[in-house]
């Protein structure tokens, strides 16, 4: 972790399995990293030549909301839905912040999303109100949902197969607890390709906002400790008439307060 002085800080100490994951959230792992940083007793990291991974290991389900800002909606051709869009993706996606992105076999459309993610920390099934759905939410991150277009809406109808194929989640760098973000719906996104600016959106426009996803979302799944919802992108994709993704092509993306990603395309 990130003190307030910028110093990494080791959280091995603290994790059972490794990782910050679903027993680490489970266990009140927040908690517990909270009193031993009031107590001075995290070491130090040198993270030199570290990779970054993804700030949430293995997470049992990444849900994902659609067409969830109207101007994203409107290059999409679609009409802003009345209820929200809901798909999935496949865990196995998720990838660190800085790790390869590769465009999947036989891909012509492959597409960058920046997105606001949410992390779970509570377990949470039919919640009846924005306050208790904020609650159950650990913090934040940056996701980039990478999406196949060809695979997603000209491939039978089914939009998880255009978004879970292999390194199409790009997560991190940081997990910024929710005490520490304050209101989700003041956070600017902004994704650029090769320098040039695509993306630059504010999750106060979303149709659907953070704590109604949740609470809309537990209606309809468990949501259980280490879950990530990605809550939908601004215009800007690919999609909007933007040249698609090709091997060598870098993407950098960031969130207001929760950092920086970037990744350079290759081809599986």
């Amino acid at each position: 972790m990130l003190s307030d002085d910028g110093r990494l800080l080791d959280l091995s100490g603290l994790l059972a399995g490794g990782d910050l994951d679903a027993v680490f959230f489970s266990s009140d792992g927040l908690a517990r990293v909270r009193a031993a940083l009031a107590e001075n007793a995290l070491p130090e990291l040198d993270g030199t030549g570290l990779r970054v991974g993804a700030p949430v290991a293995r997470p049992g389900k990444v849900v994902c909301i659609g067409l969830n800002y109207r101007d994203h909606a409107e290059e999409s051709g679609a009409q802003p839905p009345a209820e929200p869009v809901v798909f999935m993706k496949a865990g196995n996606t998720v990838v660190g912040p800085f790790d390869q992105v590769l465009i999947p076999r036989n891909s012509t459309k492959t597409d960058w999303e920046v997105e606001l993610a949410v992390v779970i920390g509570r377990t949470a099934r039919y919640l009846e109100s924005p306050e208790a759905a904020l609650d159950v939410i650990a913090g934040y991150t940056v996701s980039n949902d990478v999406s196949e277009r060809e695979f997603q809406l000209e491939r039978g109808g089914q939009w998880d197969k255009g978004k879970s194929c292999e390194t199409f989640n790009p997560l991190g760098p940081w997990l910024v607890t929710a005490d520490e973000v304050g209101d989700p719906q003041q956070l600017g996104l902004r994704l650029w390709v090769n320098g040039e600016p695509r993306q630059d959106g504010n999750t106060k426009n979303m149709i659907f906002d953070v704590a109604e996803i949740v609470r809309y979302l537990s209606w309809f799944m468990v949501l259980d400790p280490g879950d990530v919802i990605n809550t939908g992108t601004p215009a800007g994709v690919a999609l909007g008439g933007y040249p698609y993704l090709r091997e060598g092509d870098v993407m950098e993306l960031e969130i207001d307060h929760l950092g920086r990603q970037r990744q350079t395309v290759g081809q599986a």
